[in-house]
């Protein structure tokens, strides 16, 4: 049977095809998707994990208890995954474990370009990485395979493109996988040095084996066409490669990145005139055939910033550049800003009233950032608000304010820690928790603050005051984002409270499905001055045209955090 499966997809279904029993992952664009439709498999238990660690930590005890276990995650999130995998390394498996890292070339949805290959190169764990949703399913069950073969974890490596593209793919019937045996064997199982010092010595018998392998493995392949040109890529690189050059270039394409095969790479490099490598991020494949004593050419035609594109392949190798259209008007710039009705909009106007240093955090309310509300001024990475305002205060004395912002779900994933630093080593920061009541950057998946699972059952709910409180903050409360004057005064007595405070901010999303809206606003404009007071939250809903405010009654959605702005009460409900 043929399906048209987004890359995501077709890895959810390649892991019920695999037998896989446990699923347990952190919501991280590109890869969410993998984890959303492997939960609508009855037969995979599936689950969201507090932060990628703990997912991980999860997965790999079920591959000790003898099953298939997996773990989705985004580039950054396997830096937060990285302590378990390096050691598991060491310890091998017992049922098959494979974690799906999924790479962002171009930064659409991420804080940095990482490239996962590198996290395998040094913790000695093999990738493979499909080009297409066919391979996405293949390669998924392939993994599976090696794991168990070699007694290794394996990572499937994909990016945006490969993800979020879909192709045809030929599915089949799941493979029911008995649970292996556990057998107590502390040699194996039981990372203290002694044992450790033995373990490392079977890694690296391991990768011979692996090296090995990749020299005739399917997974790589040779496409012979001219001989004038050959190309080495893997991924989505490869795919663009293809299209632009077509059969005017031979072909080898890599499924297995790590380890890199040799005399592979050898012998293709032999049948050809000229030799590229193709790749997007770092010059992996590169340096390996640089390494080989090869001649390629790479990096000093390819970036190493962004994505590839066909335009680009056929540009740098052919010299041809593309027809472009165009355009004799200039298209003004759409940014990504904070939906209308936000309710994290009212907090950065407050904020930007106080003059403190706002340290940021990973979520939808990063967008605060941009003007006219301006209101971050860093941000590094998941949890990283809380402990980088911790340190500012520390190395400045208090001389201004100090603020962390971070959404519910990234306090749960790796805020707590930071805001038990700040109480037992007594920083006076002011720590505001936007709760909306969902995940809501990646695409509103529960945590553990909503009270319900992944598969929507009713469940335990995080008490954030409670715990708040329990790791040492005193002074914890809640306000309602909507109600600006109350945001504001409470932003400012905490400021002015002279020990660590909390607040949190709460109001759900406004785009989630339950939440009923008031009747959108509109402006009464023979009230309306002209002043672009409105104009200064930065609520897409508003603009302004022939010296007068307008609302777009199809964008509002009736919050009134704009009518407390407007002196002149020319905004009011609809008529």
């Amino acid at each position: 049977m043929s399906e048209l499966l987004l890359g995501n997809e077709a890895v959810a279904r390649g892991l019920w095809e695999a037998g896989v029993s446990v699923i347990s992952s952190y919501p991280g664009t590109p890869s969410t998707e993998i984890t959303e439709y492997s939960a609508t498999y009855p037969e995979m238990y599936s689950e969201w994990a507090p932060n990628e660690k703990v997912a991980v930590e999860v997965a790999i005890g079920a591959s000790f208890a003898g099953v298939r276990a997996f773990s989705g995650m985004k580039h950054v999130g396997l830096n937060v995954a990285a302590d378990p995998l390096y050691t598991v390394a060491y310890t091998g498996v017992n049922g098959g474990l494979v974690l799906a890292v999924a790479d962002d070339p171009g930064m659409h949805s991420s804080q940095n370009e990482q490239d996962t290959r590198g996290h395998a190169r040094t913790s000695k764990v093999p990738v493979l990485e499909p080009s297409d949703s066919q391979e996405c399913l293949d390669f998924t069950k392939e993994a599976f395979a090696l794991s168990e073969e070699y007694d290794t974890p394996v990572i499937l490596r994909l990016s945006t493109r490969v993800s979020h593209s879909r192709s045809l793919c030929r599915t089949g019937e799941r493979t029911e996988v008995s649970r292996k045996e556990y057998k107590k064997d502390i040699q194996k199982y039981v990372m203290m040095p002694a044992m450790a010092r033995g373990r490392h010595v079977v890694v690296e018998e391991r990768m011979e084996k692996l090296r090995a392998l990749v020299e005739t493995t399917p997974l790589n392949r040779v496409e012979m066409h001219s001989t004038k040109i050959g190309i080495i890529s893997c991924g989505a690189a490869y795919q663009y490669a293809a299209e632009a050059l077509g059969e005017g270039a031979s072909y080898l394409k890599l499924g297995m990145t790590y380890p890199l095969p040799s005399q592979l790479i050898k012998d293709f490099a032999a049948k050809v005139d000229t030799l590229y490598v193709v790749e997007e991020l770092e010059p992996f494949i590169e340096e390996h055939c640089k390494a080989l004593g090869l001649t390629v050419i790479g990096k000093e035609l390819f970036s190493l910033c962004g994505e590839l594109s066909q335009m680009i392949v056929r540009e740098k190798i052919l010299g041809e550049k593309p027809q472009v259209m165009q355009v004799e008007q200039q298209v003004p710039g759409r940014p990504p800003v904070m939906c209308a009705g936000c309710p994290h909009r009212g907090l950065y106007y407050a904020l930007k009233k106080t003059g403190a240093y706002v340290s940021g955090d990973i979520g939808c309310y990063t967008l605060g950032a941009g003007p006219p509300l301006s209101g971050v001024d860093s941000v590094v990475c998941m949890g990283g608000s809380v402990s980088g305002a911790h340190g500012f205060y520390k190395a400045t004395g208090g001389d201004r304010p100090v603020v962390a912002v971070i959404g519910d779900s990234t306090f749960i994933h790796s805020g707590v820690t930071g805001l038990i630093n700040v109480a037992y080593n007594k920083a006076n920061t002011l720590t505001i928790i936007l709760d909306n009541s969902i995940t809501g950057m990646t695409g509103h998946q529960q945590n553990p603050t909503t009270g319900v699972t992944l598969s929507g059952e009713a469940t335990a709910a995080v008490d954030l005051e409670a715990l708040c409180k329990a790791v040492g903050i005193r002074r914890v409360r809640v306000c309602d984002p909507y109600d600006l004057p109350a945001t504001a005064a409470a932003v400012a007595e905490e400021l002015g409270a002279g020990e660590p405070s909390v607040i949190i901010t709460r109001r759900p999303c406004a785009l989630l499905k339950n939440v009923k809206h008031a009747p959108a606003l509109h402006v009464n404009m023979e009230a309306c001055v002209g002043c672009k007071a409105c104009l200064q939250i930065g609520c897409p809903a508003i603009s302004y045209r022939d010296k007068k405010a307008h609302i777009d009654k199809n964008q509002c959605v009736g919050c009134g955090q704009c009518v407390t702005l407007c002196r002149v009460n020319a905004i009011c409900g609809e008529v």
